[in-house]
């Protein structure tokens, strides 16, 4: 299932890619580097959804003190904090040609840098502290409070005057298709679902990790006693 991840992620990332920045049409009013339209939003997309997943497991752990809950909300936040770094650098490289700037202090840039921030922290927490079970507990409270980050993210081009542009795709008023013309929209779906793979497959591969880990501590204490 894992290898088969895999293969998926790799064959959606060249489809995607192939598709963004050879067959889709070039951009009128920005030129070529509206082609990072293609990867950017998706690896945001697909951030939230990792620390999504941070915010249910952990719930799920403080309520079961499920072990699997745990290691799942550590994969994913693992994964999360990759795509969003990712998130901001080719925003980055969007924004150069684009406002002049590499980084301006936008609230929606800013709310996102605190956002890799939090849960850079939630990783050195639990790596900080030698009591898993509190390290465990303490960073599903972290978890669930960084995801309340996210709707402030979303919401940010609406509630305050930034340089960013409003959202195309996620918009409570109109489909997605009514926003973006179809030849701009298929490569921008294409790369979101290689983006979904990708991250699938790095979270299975994370998860597994942890569960190997666990064993070889339980394997440990076992011969000690």
């Amino acid at each position: 299932m894992v290898r088969t991840l895999g293969w998926l992620s790799a064959a959606a990332l060249a489809l995607g890619l192939v598709m963004a920045f050879g067959v889709a049409p070039r951009e009128v009013s920005q030129g070529n580097v509206q082609r990072i339209m293609y990867v950017h939003p998706p690896l945001a997309w697909v951030a939230y959804l990792a620390f999504g997943v941070v915010a249910a497991a952990s719930i799920a752990y403080l309520v079961r003190r499920a072990p699997g809950a745990d290691r799942l909300a550590h994969a994913s936040a693992e994964v999360g904090v990759l795509f969003t770094g990712l998130a901001i650098a080719t925003g980055s490289i969007w924004g150069k040609p684009t406002w002049g700037v590499w980084w301006t202090w936008d609230a929606r840039l800013t709310l996102t840098a605190i956002l890799l921030l939090i849960f850079a922290g939630y990783l050195m927490l639990r790596r900080l502290t030698e009591d898993e079970n509190r390290a465990a507990s303490s960073a599903a409270v972290l978890g669930i409070i960084g995801f309340l980050d996210i709707p402030l993210i979303h919401m940010s081009v609406y509630w305050w005057r930034t340089l960013h542009q409003p959202p195309s795709i996620l918009r409570p008023d109109k489909a997605p298709w009514e926003n973006i013309a179809w030849p701009l929209l298929i490569p921008l779906l294409l790369n979101l679902a290689a983006f979904l793979f990708l991250y699938f497959y790095l979270l299975s591969l994370r998860f597994r990790l942890g569960e190997i880990t666990a064993e070889i501590k339980a394997l440990k204490l076992s011969r000690d006693f």
